[in-house]
């Protein structure tokens, strides 16, 4: 209820909200109403009341709850279902936990702070209060479990469209889960499966976003590498926003893909890669590899030309950029 209230007020923001208008569409009494107002304006929302005008939403504070998020998440099915932490330790293993339960796909679990974010290969990932979006996705695709790393790509072409939907800033991909402005790091992907033999059970998706950091949040050796979309556009955002509109991207572009399969998802993720063209090196636990990336294959494998012209498939590795 109290969440229906929240939209209705958000949809006649600045306006008055009679109510009367409140307990006639809510079914709900004068009292359950001032005591939903009342948990609100704890919340930090400011909420105007005016005896025979009714309640007016003046501001809303940058929250990443259910109430909050459901505001922008639209007409689809993904992000129907929040789960909301203040601080966890991580969103992955929450979200693994709720899908082992049986979960339904297009679950999130959000949380304002993560204490043990972490990236690919075990990496911490830094996720304070207030400043970033923290979310798992939990999604159950029919497809063949070789197939799993090219959701990757397709998250990560979803959340660059979301960041430029909603700021106007574009953000690059780099192979294969990073998102860069200006060639510094801004989120990060996390993809894990609960599979056995050939069959995917769910993938669990994990976005982390530097949204409202400012520089004095990063250390010096992660300003030189890191990045935030109030860095790169001068303002702050609204979290839920984003949210929405990343849960929104994925869910059109995963429809798509599941339709019509990896070819539109790849010429999306092609137009928007940063390392293209470019001279890198791939780094593995066999070994490095240093050349141009000329593309990635159907499957979503990196191509990697060596000096000798020799092309190499890349499956697994971090990519750097030489500087020389």
């Amino acid at each position: 209820m109290k969440e229906a209230l929240l939209h209705m007020l958000t949809e006649n923001e600045g306006e008055f909200v009679s109510g009367q208008q409140i307990s006639e569409n809510l079914n709900c009494s004068r009292t359950a109403i001032w005591k939903h107002i009342s948990e609100l304006r704890n919340a930090g929302y400011s909420i105007e009341a005016v005896q025979k005008r009714g309640y007016r939403l003046l501001t809303s504070p940058d929250l990443v709850t259910a109430e909050e998020v459901s505001l922008y998440t639209g007409k689809g099915n993904f992000g129907k279902k929040i789960t909301y932490k203040t601080s966890v330790k991580s969103t992955q293993e929450i979200a693994h936990s709720l899908a082992r339960d049986g979960a339904e796909e297009g679950s999130i679990v959000l949380a304002d702070e993560q204490t043990g974010g972490r990236g690919r290969l075990g990496r911490a990932w830094q996720s304070p209060s207030g400043t970033g979006i923290w979310m798992s996705l939990i999604l159950r695709p029919e497809i063949p479990l070789q197939k799993a790393p090219q959701l990757t790509l397709l998250i990560a072409v979803a959340a660059s469209r979301a960041i430029e939907n909603v700021t106007g800033i574009e953000a690059a991909i780099k192979w294969p889960n990073d998102l860069l402005i200006n060639g510094k790091k801004v989120a990060g992907i996390l993809t894990e499966l609960q599979a056995e033999a050939d069959s995917i059970h769910s993938v669990i998706v994990g976005i982390g976003m530097n949204v409202n950091q400012e520089k004095k949040h990063f250390t010096e050796e992660i300003a030189e590498i890191a990045t935030s979309l109030t860095i790169e556009g001068g303002k702050t955002y609204k979290r839920a926003e984003i949210v929405g509109a990343i849960l929104q991207e994925i869910e059109s572009l995963y429809r798509s893909y599941l339709d019509k399969g990896f070819a539109v998802i790849k010429l999306l993720w092609e137009a928007r890669a940063y390392s293209l063209g470019k001279r890198i090196t791939a780094r593995s636990v066999t070994g490095s590899i240093t050349g141009y990336a000329k593309g990635i294959t159907d499957e979503g494998v990196l191509l990697l030309e060596d000096d000798n012209g020799k092309i190499h498939s890349i499956y697994s590795a971090d990519i750097e950029f030489p500087s020389h």
